[in-house]
C-alpha cells in the first residue's frame, strides 16, 4: 500500500509538470508567427538603415556607389544644418513636453470636478488627439494662421491691429503651438484616468486636518499621479522626437532652417539631395537620441519607484 501511494504521489506531479510544458510549448508556437513578425518589421529596416550608413549611396550618381566607411557620419557632423536640426528637435520636444504636460493636468484637475457640461465639455477637449497630424497642420495653416483668411488675422482686424504672418514670422512657436493642441489630450486622458483612481478618503482626511487647496495638490495630488506623469512623458517624447507631419505640411523646415528638426532634415536628404548614406547616418543619429532619451527616463522612473518603495 505505501508502494502503490507513493507511486500514486509521485505520478501526479509529474503529469502537472507535463501539463505545464506541453501549455508553455503550445504558447511559445502560438506567439511565434507574431514575435518573428515584429523582428523583421523592426530589424530589418535597422539592419538596412545601418548598412547604407557605412555606404556611399546617392540615388543620381550611382556609378560613385560603394563602401564609405565613416565618411558619412563625418560630413553630418560638419553640417551646420545637421546640428541646427538637432537643436530645434531638443526645443520642440522640451516646449511641448512642458505645455501638453502642465495644460493636461490643469484640465484633468478642472474635469475631475463636477460641473454643467462636463460630458461635452470633455468630448471637445479630446476631440485634437483624433485628428490626424497632416490635417492638424492644414486646418491652423489655413483656417487659423493665414495672414488673410485665417481666424487669428480677422480677429486682429476686427481689434484694429495688423494681423500677424505666424508662420513667417513666429515659426517655431507656431509649430509647438500645433503640436500642443495635438497631445494635450493625451496628457488629459492619461492624467484624469490616475486622478479618477485617488481615494477621496485621502482627500477629506486632508481636509479635515486644514490642508489648503496647494497642499493637497503638493503633497497628496501629485505624489498620486508620479508613475502616471513619467509614463506621459516618456511617451509623449518619444513621439515629439519624430514629428514631421505638421512641419512638412506648414513651414517646410522653414524659413531657411527654423523649424527643420531630424525627422524633416533626414527626408530632405533623402528626397532632394537622394543622398541615402547620409540620411542613414543621420536616421542612426536619430535613434541613438530616442534610445538616450529613453533611457535617461526609465532611470528616473525606477529611481523614482525605488525611493517610493523605500518610503
Amino acid at each position: 500500500m505505501k508502494a502503490i501511494s507513493r507511486t500514486a504521489s509521485t505520478t501526479a506531479p509529474s503529469a502537472e509538470v507535463t501539463g505545464a510544458r506541453s501549455f508553455a510549448r503550445t504558447t511559445r508556437l502560438l506567439m511565434a508567427p507574431a514575435v518573428i513578425f515584429l523582428l523583421i518589421w523592426m530589424l530589418v529596416p535597422l539592419a538596412m538603415t545601418i548598412y547604407y550608413s557605412f555606404q556611399q549611396y546617392n540615388l543620381i550618381m550611382p556609378m560613385y556607389n560603394g563602401f564609405a566607411g565613416l565618411t558619412n557620419f563625418a560630413i553630418l557632423l560638419s553640417d551646420p544644418t545637421f546640428w541646427k536640426s538637432l537643436a530645434n528637435t531638443l526645443i520642440i520636444v522640451a516646449a511641448s513636453l512642458v505645455i501638453t504636460v502642465c495644460l493636461g493636468l490643469a484640465l484633468a484637475l478642472l474635469f475631475n470636478r463636477t460641473f454643467v457640461g462636463r460630458g461635452v465639455a470633455r468630448t471637445l477637449a479630446v476631440a485634437p488627439f483624433f485628428v490626424m497630424p497632416v490635417v492638424t497642420g492644414l486646418i491652423w495653416k489655413n483656417m487659423l494662421f493665414h495672414p488673410v483668411y485665417g481666424l487669428f488675422a480677422w480677429v486682429a482686424r476686427q481689434l484694429g491691429l495688423e494681423p500677424v504672418d505666424w508662420l513667417a514670422h513666429y515659426p517655431m512657436l507656431s509649430v509647438i503651438i500645433m503640436i500642443t493642441w495635438e497631445w494635450t489630450p493625451f496628457a488629459l486622458l492619461v492624467l484624469l484616468t490616475g486622478l479618477q483612481s485617488l481615494p477621496e478618503d485621502q482627500i477629506e482626511a486632508a481636509k479635515l486636518d486644514g490642508a489648503s487647496a496647494w497642499q493637497e495638490f503638493r503633497h497628496i495630488v501629485i505624489p498620486h499621479l508620479g508613475q502616471v506623469l513619467y509614463v506621459v512623458v516618456m511617451l509623449e517624447s518619444i513621439f515629439f522626437l519624430t514629428s514631421f507631419a505638421e512641419i512638412y505640411t506648414t513651414t517646410s523646415g522653414g524659413p531657411g532652417t527654423a523649424t527643420t528638426n531630424l525627422p524633416y532634415y533626414i527626408f530632405q536628404t533623402v528626397f532632394q539631395q537622394n543622398d541615402i548614406g547620409i540620411a542613414s547616418a543621420a536616421a542612426i543619429g536619430a535613434v541613438i537620441l530616442a534610445n538616450i532619451f529613453a533611457i535617461m527616463l526609465i532611470r528616473f522612473i525606477a529611481g523614482n519607484l525605488n525611493a517610493g518603495a523605500a518610503r
